[in-house]
């Protein structure tokens, strides 16, 4: 399937500040009169909800790191098809919290499952539909759950209760990924005020339409 539309999707550590960033840059581009949609993972659909509840619940303490990545690919392939493919092949700018990055930094890198181990199970879930672009939100690991701890408003999950050992894994898995995919990862400061955050991120999608547009 050729995609007509431009996949942009957000990555980052826990309470790196990308939801509020990303529904600002979604409010923009609607008052542009850009076509766009807003979705999440795991999520973004009904089935991808129901199992996005699963690996987040707090009383699942017990998961198992393979159960864990197998549940977040087949949440991805379920958001895939329903939502995202869709969208792009109706030309649509698809704005998406987290993709398969996530699962390389997090359940690859993090849990040491081996990245192109997760990459493999996630192969057969994407295809080759990979992301036009990709922002990145670094942010110390420290700095992010101490956002998380003082947002009472965030929803807490699973994940927010590993230490910070986890937490900094995670980050190294990030930071392998953006020196192997430096054409489409693009970092911002995500220490940086939110207002800033938000700015820096419009200016590279900006650019990134302006490209599409002109090719």
């Amino acid at each position: 399937m050729l995609n007509k539309g431009i996949f942009i999707t957000f990555e980052g550590p826990e309470g790196a500040g990308k939801t509020t960033v990303i529904a600002e840059i979604y409010k923009r581009l609607a008052q542009e009169g850009k076509k766009a949609i807003l979705t999440r993972e795991p999520g973004g659909i009904r089935i991808s909800e129901k199992i996005r509840h699963i690996i987040l619940d707090n009383e699942h303490q017990e998961m198992d790191g393979r159960t864990e990545a197998l549940l977040y690919a087949a949440a991805r392939r379920q958001h895939l098809v329903e939502r995202i493919l869709p969208a792009l092949s109706e030309g649509e700018i698809v704005l998406c919290d987290r993709f398969v990055d996530s699962s390389l930094a997090y359940q690859g890198h993090a849990r040491g499952l081996g990245m192109d181990e997760v990459m493999s199970i996630n192969a057969f879930a994407i295809g080759k539909t990979m992301p036009d672009l990709t922002i990145y939100f670094d942010v110390p690991p420290e700095e992010g759950l101490r956002r998380i701890s003082k947002n009472d408003e965030r929803e807490q999950n699973r994940l927010d209760n590993e230490t910070l050992q986890f937490h900094e894994k995670v980050n190294e898995g990030y930071q392998l990924l953006l020196k192997q995919f430096p054409n489409r990862i693009i970092s911002t400061d995500a220490s940086k005020p939110l207002s800033e955050v938000t700015e820096n991120v419009w200016k590279i999608i900006r650019s990134q339409l302006i490209t599409k547009e002109n090719s």
